[in-house]
């Protein structure tokens, strides 16, 4: 029988999401019609959120093919949508797909304080890190016009096959990274990856050799600015913030 749901729709700089708290147990199916652009809502992953008595809320994110993974812009878009809905005023603490997060919002932009990353492997030149979700990093010197088909290369390689791996292709410049990157569980490139911009910044600053404790990069992806800050220590990149806009689109009710 079909349930009619309210939904939002967000995005975070081009990464887009339908969010709702009508439902919080969703299947494959309805989580595919929801993100099908053309049947659908369309959108790059599902969150449902719901209240909880130890925390703020409670979120879970879905990629389109309904595979769970944590989301960074998916993650902040969440801590908008429960500002809007009166849960929190602009601090909060929630739990995700990986576990408990804070975040604070401030002039519209939501800071989202990640897990700890002990350690970044390598793969030949290029980096491997998980931010929450396993990310490859290749430094380039300009960014092809189709990131595509090598992506799939490395997603669907024998190392990688099985379980999947988004891959980031960046560019260092003097004032910013420039990243474009190729999600797993959407099989495509998105507009922006929050856990990939971090990722690929946390690999700059291994590659670069940094000797400074302290480390704040801007990163242009291809929907808008993001920014990521951390504090390298002798246990790994500790206090790692994701900074960005989160910005609500429109709502509506659909049937699944």
């Amino acid at each position: 029988m079909t349930k009619k749901i309210h939904f939002y729709k967000y995005q975070g700089t081009g990464n887009d999401f339908v969010i709702t708290s009508d439902i919080y147990q969703i299947t494959t199916q309805q989580i595919q019609l929801l993100c099908d652009r053309k049947f659908g809502i369309g959108a790059d992953g599902v969150i449902v959120m719901k209240k909880d008595s130890s925390v703020d809320f409670d979120m879970m994110y879905y990629n389109a093919d309904g595979s769970e993974s944590f989301c960074g812009n998916g993650s902040r878009c969440a801590v908008m949508h429960a500002k809007f809905l009166g849960w929190i005023s602009d601090q909060c603490s929630f739990n995700s797909n990986d576990g408990q997060h804070e975040a604070s919002i401030n002039n519209e932009l939501v800071n989202l304080k990640m897990h700890d990353v002990i350690e970044v492997g390598s793969s030949g030149q290029d980096f491997i890190a998980n931010t929450g979700s396993p990310h490859y990093i290749r430094f380039q010197d300009t960014l092809n016009l189709d990131i595509v088909s090598p992506a799939k290369e490395i997603r669907y390689s024998n190392e990688f096959k099985e379980e999947g791996i988004n891959v980031n292709f960046v560019v260092s410049k003097d004032d910013s990274l420039q990243i474009r990157t190729y999600e797993r569980g959407v099989e495509d490139e998105t507009l922006s990856c929050g856990t990939g911009v971090t990722a690929s910044v946390i690999a700059e600053y291994v590659k670069s050799q940094h000797s400074g404790s302290d480390y704040y990069r801007k990163v242009e992806t291809e929907g808008g600015m993001l920014a990521v800050s951390f504090t390298k220590t002798e246990l790994g990149f500790q206090n790692i913030y994701l900074i960005g806009p989160a910005v609500q689109v429109f709502s509506g009710e659909i049937g699944i």
